[in-house]
């Protein structure tokens, strides 16, 4: 058979095993670049199974799969078509913007999913069962600490995902990570602990968040180990933020020996180790870091969220806190606002337990590593004698400039000519080497090929 006239697929590219898996990747990309556009019809699966000399089964699971994830839609008629909510591809903005008139930017700044990809079907479904089945304690005001439903959900889920074992009662569900920093930075206030280290460079939201409710912050040096604890112990620091399994923005993993001098240094002062659980969903060429929880559960507070696996706008996050901050955390959470709303908690339960997040967050792996290694082959195409760092997990590259580039410049006239980018300068306390931030998970190759390339032109020796 010659292959497919859908796409041009051609059925000998596909793997032995797995077609299910290809024919699914094949729809999202042609999604993702604009080659299927909203409401474009796809071929019935029986003609296509046809085509390509696949079970029917296999094109009907592809075709359920990106569904779920909201990519695809089933009218009334029984046809499958493109989802009229998939945003059609931005175009890349011209280097010179008309002066006057303004031009919306390719932002290639944040390590952000692909939002596209959110699974819109499967949560409308979730949520309609959700609704159809809700007791009236259920609608009431919830516990301050969440929904029974989705702590339960979530501790089962950390088990098996994350290493951590932690009882239901135990997890306080809050508004996203930056909730939990919020209400921990006010608990530690209460108790007299008004500075906190981070490490530097460190992600700049964390930092704003801190340096609002806290007095002090205490930059702390990362290297290719992580967080340097010799210099921590040098500071009056009592509580400590770190990002051990992914770190923001270098990718280092805290390595083992520095997580064994953390916790002694936590242990001798009487502190605590705030575990930012950052990027730890997406690894793609590395084994699973565990988490540091379990390692001193009554000195570690663990925060984290969804918002890289669903979206930020659930603002859906979670602490688990030593024992003897815990009561005061729950206190505060529900002096603060009573809690997060209960429906879209419950719904999140819904998803974990029948195991539809798990299936979209292997999809997004997929996804995510394809465009990952689509901008490190950007970048050692248009970047000469740049160095790329944290390509092994997250949504993120790292590039190292020359010593001789201003950063700062670059993402200035990136800026301008259309592209945002973070300079690595903007996440750093002290001075140190320039760098860029590279966000790739929101964008197709195309578009990460087209704004590398431009930003190739307005580096000094790229």
């Amino acid at each position: 058979m010659d292959g497919s006239d859908f796409l041009g697929l051609d059925p000998a590219t596909a793997p032995t095993r797995g077609r299910t898996a290809w024919l699914a990747q094949q729809i999202r990309t042609a999604v993702a670049d604009g080659t299927l556009t909203p409401g474009a019809r796809l071929p019935a699966t029986r003609e296509l199974a046809k085509e390509l000399s696949v079970s029917r089964g296999t094109v009907v699971e592809a075709y359920r799969r990106l569904t779920e994830e909201g990519l695809l839609v089933t009218n009334a008629g029984g046809g499958t078509a493109v989802a009229g909510l998939v945003p059609a591809p931005a175009v890349v903005a011209t280097p010179t913007p008309e002066p006057g008139r303004s031009s919306e930017l390719l932002n290639i700044s944040e390590g952000a999913p692909d939002l596209s990809a959110f699974p819109r079907a499967a949560w409308l479904r979730a949520e309609r069962r959700v609704l159809a089945t809700a007791t009236a304690r259920d609608l009431g005001y919830a516990d301050p600490q969440g929904t029974p439903q989705l702590r339960e959900a979530l501790a089962r889920w950390l088990a098996r995902s994350r290493g951590i074992r932690a009882a239901p009662e135990r997890i306080i569900v809050t508004a996203g990570v930056t909730g939990a920093l919020s209400l921990l930075s006010q608990t530690l206030c209460d108790r007299g602990i008004t500075g906190c280290a981070v490490e530097d460079p460190g992600a700049e939201g964390n930092r704003r968040i801190l340096n609002y409710w806290l007095d002090t912050l205490h930059p702390i040096a990362v290297d290719e180990d992580g967080l340097d604890v010799a210099a921590l112990a040098c500071t009056s620091a009592r509580v400590a933020l770190v990002t051990p399994a992914h770190q923001f923005p270098t990718g280092v993993v805290l390595s083992p020996g520095r997580r064994r001098e953390l916790i002694a240094w936590a242990e001798n002062i009487d502190g605590f180790v705030i575990e930012d659980d950052y990027d730890s969903e997406y690894r793609y060429d590395r084994a699973p870091v565990r988490a540091m929880h379990a390692m001193a559960a009554q000195r570690i507070v663990h925060i984290s969220s969804l918002s890289k696996v669903l979206a930020p706008a659930l603002r859906i996050g979670w602490m688990i806190a030593p024992d003897s901050l815990h009561p005061e955390l729950v206190c505060k959470r529900w002096a603060t606002d009573l809690g997060s709303p209960a429906l879209p908690q419950l719904t999140l339960a819904e998803l974990i337990d029948t195991g539809v997040l798990e299936r979209h967050l292997r999809s997004m792996r997929l996804r995510h590593r394809r465009r990952r290694d689509a901008a490190v082959a950007a970048v050692q195409r248009y970047l000469h004698g740049c160095r790329v760092e944290g390509v092994a997990a997250g949504l993120h590259l790292l590039v190292l400039l020359p010593d001789h580039v201003d950063d700062a410049a670059v993402a200035g006239r990136a800026r301008a000519a259309g592209i945002a980018v973070q300079p690595l300068s903007a996440h750093r306390f002290t001075r140190g080497g320039p760098g860029l931030v590279i966000g790739y998970g929101p964008h197709s190759a195309p578009r990460l090929e087209a704004a590398i390339k431009i930003l190739g032109e307005l580096t000094p020796g790229g």
